[in-house]
């Protein structure tokens, strides 16, 4: 007796499903991940900022990264060389001058009883050498102290730079003034108490290389102690420097101060360490008067602003 009924052919899609169980995927869809995913798959990718490295983003951001401010000291130094061998060679045309009359001058000035001697072959070379690159140091120093405020200049609020527009004017000035000072004042005593001082029957022979050792520094020394009240200004204007911290170590200070003369002065005696001392404390007295007026003009500033 034959069957009429079919057989019940399985679904394709639910084949091999048993029952209760979920329906089979179809073929060519993407399979579900499970609602617990590890950690790893489900970090977000870095974004492109993020990625970048710290000196890119602060070139973004508008500022400077390490390798712009490494440039910018390279270009300030090639500019600061080429201004110092331009003076060197302009000095080293007037060698002949600044030897024989800003060098020795002084010493002929001071007595008979001082002689210059050289010593070694090559003294007169070195002797050349240090005037002229000594001179053209001084004569380029105006542009070096523009290079270094220029590339400061940049990190600098816009109050503070109209504040400081004169600031390589006013170091200069100071510079100049120290040079001015050893040359005209503090040579001309100390060369003087030198020839005057000892047995008459002592002839005085000084090497070239210690005279010209002890004509720079004494120049070099001058200069950068002249610097003083440009240190009290810059100090005073970021604040690290009030005139009543400066009146209440005056004592300590003119200590300290005679203690400095004592070491950079070539000489024992007290008469050339004091022409170092006397003017370095009233350095120190206007470098008061200035971080006062500094300190008025903030408290006017500060009073206007509220």
């Amino acid at each position: 007796m034959s069957n009429d009924t079919e057989p019940i052919q399985p679904d394709s899609g639910n084949a091999g499903a048993g029952i209760g169980e979920p329906a089979a995927e179809t073929a060519g869809s993407v399979p579900a991940l499970p609602d617990e995913t590890p950690a790893a798959l489900q970090l977000q990718p870095a974004t492109a900022a993020d990625e970048l490295p710290e000196p890119e983003l602060e070139a973004e951001e508008g500022g400077m990264s390490f390798f712009d401010h490494l440039d910018e000291i390279r270009i300030r130094l090639f500019r600061a060389g080429i201004f110092f061998v331009i003076a060197t060679i302009v000095c080293g045309v007037y060698a002949d001058f600044l030897v024989n009359r800003v060098l020795i001058g002084p010493l002929k000035d001071s007595g008979p009883n001082i002689v210059l001697q050289n010593l070694v072959p090559y003294g007169q070379i070195s002797l050349y050498l240090q005037v002229v690159v000594f001179s053209g140091f001084v004569l380029s120093f105006p542009a070096l102290a523009w290079q270094v405020w220029k590339f400061v200049e940049p990190g600098l609020h816009e109050r503070e730079r109209k504040a400081s527009r004169f600031v390589t004017l006013f170091i200069s000035a100071c510079f100049f003034s120290g040079i001015a000072f050893g040359y005209f004042v503090f040579l001309p005593i100390s060369l003087r108490f030198f020839a005057g001082f000892g047995s008459p029957l002592i002839r005085n022979n000084i090497a070239v290389a210690d005279y010209v050792s002890f004509f720079l520094s004494t120049l070099l020394t001058a200069g950068l102690v002249f610097e003083l009240p440009f240190i009290s200004y810059v100090l005073s204007k970021v604040g690290l420097l009030t005139p009543a911290f400066m009146r209440f170590y005056r004592k300590h200070s003119v200590v300290a101060m005679l203690i400095i003369a004592a070491v950079v002065t070539p000489s024992t005696d007290l008469v050339t360490q004091m022409v170092i001392a006397v003017p370095m404390i009233l350095l120190y007295e206007l470098s008061i008067f200035i971080s006062a007026a500094v300190q008025r003009n903030r408290n006017r500033k500060e009073l206007l602003e509220h």
